[in-house]
Order: C-alpha cells, then structure tokens, then sequence
C-alpha cells in the first residue's frame, strides 16, 4: 500500500477500500464512498491507478479530476458499475493533465453549475491532452432557463478522444459539444469523436442549438484536425446547423444522421473532408444533408435519402460568398470538389444559395463529378440562384428533370433502383459506377453510445396509455389528473363538471368527453400546461361564463417560468363559448421562455371570446426567438372574436431556425378583430413567420391579415379563400427590397 502520511492512511482505512489491480505491480484501485475520499484519492493517483466512485447518487459533485498518467498507463476515473453512478444536482467534471481515462458516470436530474457538465481543461493553464471520455452518459441534465445558455461537452487540449457515449435531450440554449481553439495549446489538436450517440435535441427555437461545433468564427482560420467518425445524430433538431465546422482540417467520416432537421454546415474554415456520411431523412420536414462554404471543401462519398429541406438545409448546399468577407461572414467557395455521391429522393439541391446583394461573389474553380441525383417523381432538385459558370459540371448521372440552368455535366438514366444490405439504395445496373461506392459502410444506432444505458423516445403520444372514466363532481378532475399517468386519457361522462382549482399539467394527457360534456371554471385558467406537460381536448364544451372578472383570463395558458421542455397542444371537435367576462379573454396564452413543437385545432367552434384564440407573441425581444414551431388551424369556426385568431410574433433577422409555420385550411371567419384593445387591427397577425398556408377559408365581415416577412425567404400562400366584407391581405417585406414573395391567388370578394 502506498502512503503519503498518517492522515491519507487513516483516510484510506476509514473511508476508501483499496486493492491491488492486476494491469501493474505498482497499480492500485481505490473505491471511494464521498467526496472527501475521492480528493484525497485523485491527489495520490499514479500512472496506472484506477479511482472507481461507489454505485448510488452523487449531488451536487464538481468533479476536479487532474493528474499524470502514462501512455499504456492512464490514471483512469469510472464507476463501481458501470451506469450505477449517477451524478445529479450541480454536478460537472473538469479534466486536467496528461493521459486521463474517465468512464462509466451517469449525469442526470441537474446542470452545470459552471458553463460546462464536462471540460477537458481544468483551468486556462491546465489543459487535457492525450486523455480519453468514454461510456458517459448526459441525459436532459439541462439548465432550467431555457435561453441561459452552457456546453454539454468542451474539448480543448490535444489529442484527447471522445468516444461511445450517450447524449441525449439538451433542451437549452448552447451546443451540446464543441471543441475550441482559443489557444495555441488546443489548435491542430487531433483530438478524435467517434462512436456516440447523439440523441434527440428538440426544436430550440432560435439560433444556439447546435449539437457539434468544431472552433468559433474568430478562430476559423486555424486548422483543427479533428476527426468525427461513426456517429449517430438522432433527430437532432436544434437549430438548422446540425454541426457547425468553423475550422480547417477536419474530417466527418461515416456518421448517421437519422430524421434531423438541419445541415453538416461547413459554416467556417478551409480544407474539411466530408465522407460516408448517411442522412436519412424519412421525409420529415426540414431534414437537410451537407452546406458548403469557404475554401477546399471536398464533399465524397456521402448519401443522402428523402431529404426534404429548402433553401439554406437543402440536402445538398452551395452558398453565395461575401466578397472580401470579414471573418464571421461567409467566404466565398472555391476549390470545392464534390464526388460520388448519391441523393435520393431529396427535394432540394441549392447552388449559390443566399445569393444577394451582399453575398455576391460565386463559386469558383471547383468540381461537381460522378455523382447520382435520383428522384423517383421525376423532380427537377436544383434551384441555382447566381452564376455558376465557376463550378466543373461532368459525368454526373440525373433521373429527374434537367435544371435549365446546367446545360452540361448531367448524363439523363432511365434507371432502377434497389436497396442493398447497409439499407441504401444503388442501381440495379451493376455498370453505373456513379454515386456512394457499394461497400459503404453505413453507423448504425446499435455501433454508437454505451450498452447499458436505454434509447428511449422522447415523447410519449397522446393516448398511449390507460383510460380513467370520471363522472361529473367537484373535484374529479383533479383527482383523475393527479393519479393519471403520461399518456393517459381522463374520459368524462355526459354531464356538467365545474373546475375549482387550477388543473396543472406536468405529463401528457388527453381529456375526452363522452357524450354531452360542459365545463366551466372558477379560476383564470383552466388549465396550465408546466414543464413536461401536454395536453390534448377532445369532444368538450368549455364556457367562461363562471370565469372571475379578470382581464387576461385564458382557457389554457403555459407556465408563467421558462419551460424546458417543448409542448403540445391539440384541440379537436370542442366548443368554446363566452370567453368575454373581461376584455382580452384569451382562449389559449403562451409566456416568454416557453415553446410548443405543435398546436392544432381541427373541427371546433369559437363564439364570444374578446381577446384572441392564440396569443403566441411573447418573444419580443428580436433575437430571433418565438413560441411556436407549427400552428395548425382546421374546418373550425370563429364568431364574434375581439382580438383576432393568432398573434404569432418571431422578431429579429437571425437566420439559424425553419419556423414558425402557420396554417389554416377550411374555416370560417366571421366578425373577427373589432375589439379596440386589438393593437394589430388585424384577424390573423403573422411576424417573422416562415411558411404560411392559409387556403380555403370563408373571411366574412373581418379586419383583414397581416402578415410581415422579415428573414429568409420566407413562403407565404394566400389561395382560394372567400372574402366577405373584408379588406385584402396586408404582406409588407420590411428588411428586404426585393420583390414581394407571397402567392395570392384564386381568392374571391377582393377588389382589384
């Protein structure tokens, strides 16, 4: 046994059991049962020693874990059993010194009390090299602020490894992992990440919610030589850069990108090798492939299937540069190379993309060879925005539609498809050599992340559990809310039911009425949607009528406190009536910090409310930050509503999110807007909305839509409407000079 003095040996015989490890005859392993014995523990470490911490939880644990190990002969930190080590609480882990070996640790049911849960440096003047993170899990350990933003994962140092770990549900603002190069001891740093499994990042809504970056703008002309290898994104949907390159050097190998909204964005930095990669998009909205940008990019190899993003998350992105552009802005791309690749089904291939007055200087002297563009309808995928004359265009196999703009480089193949056992399609043609190589080897989910630890999905579906039937009473509902469990659905009979306290949702649930079902309720709200909560109305009559008389009462409001966890909100086949106690009654109210992945309201009627449906406006601020990603308004109907359907406000002009969307189809609006509180003197009131789809509507009597475009490019469809004493549409451009973009067409009742 290796002492040091008599307060360590009183130490170790009290609190720390130790053993001799086999690997080495001077190794040792010591388990340690609290925090005093494993600073004491971690002080006496030597090359090749093992510090387990003991099973159970850990709170409140900032982890100092420094040392000097040996090549062959790491110190190493992990857990008793694997996964049975769970930090919680303000818990992280700083990494300093040479050949470190951390593994096996849980954090859970916490955040970072620092800007970082895991850091490979200590301080600025110790930082990890040669050191090594693997079998960690980080499970929804995420600030309770939802724009306070901290890093999962910070790697600095040289060449450290990040492997086989599980990353699972960030929720706030920051990226879940980023390597930084603000040192000369952290550039060209070899650091390697491979093998995690990077699991569902929900919509953040607004810029920040990248899963991986790799350098910073102020950085981006140094070479990092990172590799990223055989991971799985698993419908990361943060933010539309997926991962942020934003140095030179770097190689992204043979990851999976699985249903994510978003791009691999070489947003920064010179010289990157993208291969192997797979991006599947299943035709989920907004899934994107690969953003070019900047000097020497080579893009080979890559698949890309049912891709279904636009404009900057296209499946395949080649931007506009800035001429002489400052170093935050976007360099022009030159020297590209993109080869053999497949893109399947993928709607969208952008060449030039961002093309403006600013962003002017094209592409040049690149190449665009040997790759294969299928699409099974028969879709014309290219958009070219500006003169690509600077891009090498040869031997490229199309099925599809020939772009008018490329008039060379594209051999048209009438050609068959087949799906091969790594699960992507090639020709059944064995002669055409063009796209992915036949031996790609495709990351699954099963290769990424540790084994002891559950891929779970995140969400929990309205109606996936048990029915409760209650019956009308004073507190039934209450009671039904407080046994019910995650997905359940609180079935009322026919009859009439008086809520009396606030009902209070923290888990997913349904109520659905059976029969002839009438509510009212005593409070200013009748429900509150908390974090962890969704809800879901079915089949209910609900009158305001025994509401107090308050002004901004709300049939459903959110947490008045910032919500981590995105919601959702689905009303169907209800009836809302006499929402007008007090002026500005809203029947559904959104707060700041909150953000719902999903409203719908199909087949409901709305008579007598004085404020408005969906007050989403909140987000105020013009950072780019709003309530809600979809808004889905159908065959419902709206009388006598004092404020208007929808205030929907996305400020700003930042351009890293897709939303918000809006749409309403079959419905009918009458006597919508005239209440004087309605500042907007608007129906429907859309700010910084991106994809808007109003079709089919009846407008009687009505203040008219207004609609502002403010970022992007945005899609705006206004088409076979009926207009009945009720002003056109108002779609004002307000940071753009080009030509209005929005379609109005097929409607009728608007004068010429």
């Amino acid at each position: 046994m290796r002492l040091t003095s008599l307060s360590l040996r009183v130490v170790c015989l009290t609190t720390v059991s130790i053993c001799l490890a086999s690997c080495s005859a001077n190794a040792e392993e010591f388990l340690v049962k609290d925090q005093a014995a494993y600073k004491v523990a971690v002080k006496d470490a030597r090359p090749g020693d093992v510090i387990k911490l003991a099973n159970g939880t850990w709170d409140d644990f900032e982890i100092v874990f420094t040392g000097k190990g040996k090549k062959g002969a790491p110190i190493t930190l992990t857990a008793e059993t694997k996964g049975e080590v769970v930090l919680t609480g303000q818990s992280n882990l700083r990494i300093g010194g040479d050949y470190l070996e951390v593994s096996g640790l849980v954090f859970r049911d916490g955040y970072t009390p620092t800007q970082e849960v895991i850091s490979f440096r200590r301080d600025k003047s110790t930082l990890a090299n040669n050191s090594r993170v693997t079998e960690i899990v980080i499970d929804n350990y995420s600030n309770p602020e939802r724009q306070e933003p901290d890093f999962w994962v910070m790697m600095y140092g040289k060449n450290n490894r990040f492997d086989h770990n599980h990353l699972v549900g960030k929720r706030n603002r920051g990226v879940t992992m980023a390597v930084r190069l603000d040192s000369n001891e952290s550039q060209e740093n070899n650091h390697r990440i491979d093998h995690n499994y990077f699991g569902p990042r929900p919509i953040l809504g607004s810029n920040g919610g990248e899963t991986l970056r790799i350098g910073t703008s102020h950085h981006s002309l140094s070479d990092s030589l990172t590799v990223v290898e055989n991971n799985y994104f698993d419908r990361c949907d943060g933010e539309l850069e997926i991962i942020s390159n934003k140095s030179g050097r770097n190689t992204f190998r043979n990851n999976t990108f699985f249903q994510s909204r978003g791009t691999l964005t070489m947003r920064h930095g010179n010289n990157n090798l993208i291969e192997g990669n797979v991006f599947f998009g299943n035709d989920a909205d907004h899934t994107g492939g690969i953003r070019v940008i900047n000097a020497g990019q080579t893009i080979q190899n890559n698949y890309m299937e049912r891709l279904k993003g636009t404009r900057f998350g296209g499946a395949l992105v080649v931007m506009n540069g800035v001429p002489n552009s400052p170093i935050n802005r976007y360099h022009q791309v030159k020297d590209a190379t993109i080869v053999q690749n497949s893109i399947i089904d993928s709607d969208h291939i952008q060449l030039g993309a961002g093309s403006d007055e600013e962003r002017s200087a094209v592409p040049i002297d690149s190449r665009f060879v040997d790759n294969l563009i299928y699409h099974s309808d028969r879709l014309n995928t290219f958009t070219v925005y500006d003169d690509m004359s600077g891009i090498t265009f040869a031997d490229n196999v199309l099925v599809g539609e020939s772009s008018p703009d490329l008039k060379v480089g594209f051999v048209p193949q009438d050609l068959t498809l087949q799906r091969a056992e790594n699960g992507l399609l090639y020709p059944t043609d064995n002669s055409i050599s063009e796209g992915v190589s036949r031996d790609l080897k495709v990351t699954t989910k099963d290769m990424t992340g540790v084994s002891w630890y559950p891929k779970t999905e995140p969400l929990v579906p309205f109606g996936s559990g048990q029915k409760i039937t209650v019956k009308p009473g004073d507190t039934v509902l209450s009671t039904a809310l407080a046994t019910a469990k995650s997905g359940d659905t609180i079935v009322l009979s026919p009859g009439d039911y008086t809520v009396s306290k606030f009902l209070k949702l923290d888990k997913t649930l349904t109520f659905e009425g059976q029969g002839e079902v009438n509510l009212v309720f005593e409070r200013s709200a009748m429900f509150e949607i908390q974090d962890g909560g969704s809800l879901k109305l079915v089949g209910l009559n609900i009158s305001g009528a025994e509401s107090p008389d308050y002004a901004g009462n709300a049939v459903i409001r959110t947490s008045p406190y910032s919500m981590l966890q995105n919601y959702r909100l689905e009303i169907i086949n209800s009836n809302f009536r006499d929402l007008d106690t007090n002026h500005s009654f809203n029947v559904m109210s959104g707060a700041k910090g909150t953000m719902a992945d999903n409203i719908l309201i199909e087949n409901s009627n709305f008579e007598n409310v004085s404020g408005t449906i969906l007050k989403l406006d909140k987000e105020n601020d013009d950072y780019g930050i709003y309530n809600a990603e979809y808004v889905t308004i159908k065959n419902s109907t709206f009388d006598n509503i004092g404020q208007g359907i929808i205030d929907y406000y996305r400020g700003g002009t930042d351009e890293s999110t897709f939303g918000p969307h809006f749409g309403m189809t079959g419905s009918t609006i009458a006597d919508v807007g005239f209440d004087k509180r309605n500042k907007t003197k608007s129906s429907i009131y859309l700010q910084g909305v991106q994809v808007t789809n109003i079709t089919g509507n009846t407008f009687k009597n009505s203040k008219p839509f207004l609609i502002n475009h403010t970022v992007g490019e945005p899609k705006t469809r206004i088409t076979n409407n009926a207009f009945q004493k009720t002003a056109a549409p108002i779609v004002n451009e307000l940071n753009s000079a080009l030509e209005n973009t929005a379609i109005i067409e097929n409607n009728t009742g608007l004068s010429k």
